[in-house]
């Protein structure tokens, strides 16, 4: 498919777990982390499928680390969308508190904008989110650039959108958080013996414990309530899981509060990192 011209273009990180087929649709272009498992660094997307992931996830009893795309990837990526003939890009990035991610893009629209040799706009914004939250985000701005929006415009609303983004997530295993050292073995035995789902919430840009229920199924059934809190005033509805099996259930109990279509998106390398397998969630903006 040949890319758009005369358009402002979007450029996200692989931390949004988009599909990649509505990324290509719209043009949007996503720059890859990349993932240490020891002295092996992968590549996020390129060299690194999600199913391989968590095969090696498996196998390990120390997490991967992850990390931030240089600058010179960004900087590579403005230059070849100016090429392609866009007027201007604007960048939506994971949660600047979160990782060094959106000091590459604002280092990379930096030198762009340092070279005489080139005249580009590059706007960055800090999404204040992770997951399909960003996704959603990249997604709206990349529908509002290829309907003709200014570079003001598709910036403002990134803006807008990232003050407005909801993003709730039911992990299903502390196992992750217990490699990671954030809780002890003691306390992830319990939570398995007693069924326990801890409930996270991202807000003011980073991830935050916001409950806890007994079984998945009640997990699912808090995510459900808490979409139907917001009484339809919301858009962008998305659903985001980690190689989940019941992913069909919880879009079917989602669709009867939900008027609009859900993006389905598999949680990659970066967020699975910390989630963990088996971890689902709900993605929106509030009206």
């Amino acid at each position: 498919m040949s890319a758009p011209t005369n358009i402002v273009r979007i450029v996200t990180d692989s931390s949004c777990d988009l599909p990649q087929e509505i990324a290509d649709e719209l043009g949007i272009v996503i720059v890859p982390l990349s993932i240490r498992f020891g002295d092996d660094e992968l590549i996020d997307r390129k060299e690194l499928t999600v199913a391989e992931f968590w095969s090696r996830c498996a196998g390990s009893d120390t997490l991967p680390e992850t990390a931030a795309p240089a600058p010179g990837q960004f900087e590579t990526v403005y230059r070849r969308l100016k090429d392609e003939g866009a007027v201007g890009v604007v960048v939506v990035s994971l949660s600047g508190a979160l990782s060094a991610t959106m000091q590459s893009a604002e280092l990379a629209a930096r030198s762009i904008a340092n070279d005489d040799s080139i005249d580009f706009d590059v706007r960055v914004v800090d999404s204040r989110t992770v997951t399909l939250g960003l996704g959603t985000i990249a997604l709206a701005c990349a529908r509002a650039g290829r309907d003709g929006g200014s570079i003001d415009d598709v910036e403002a609303l990134a803006t807008d959108l990232a003050q407005r983004t909801r993003v709730f997530g039911a992990l299903d295993t502390l196992e992750n958080l217990k490699k990671g050292g954030r809780v002890g073995n003691a306390k992830a035995m319990l939570a398995t013996v007693l069924s326990i789902k801890p409930i996270i919430e991202v807000a003011g840009g980073i991830v935050e414990e916001a409950g806890k229920q007994r079984t998945r199924s009640k997990a699912l059934k808090y995510l459900v309530d808490k979409v139907r809190s917001f009484d339809g005033k919301i858009e962008n509805l998305a659903v985001l899981h980690a190689d989940c099996s019941d992913v069909d259930l919880f879009v079917d109990m989602l669709t009867p509060h939900y008027d609009g279509d859900i993006v389905i998106g598999e949680i990659g390398p970066v967020i699975g990192t910390h989630g963990g397998r088996g971890t689902i969630g709900v993605a929106f903006h509030e009206l």
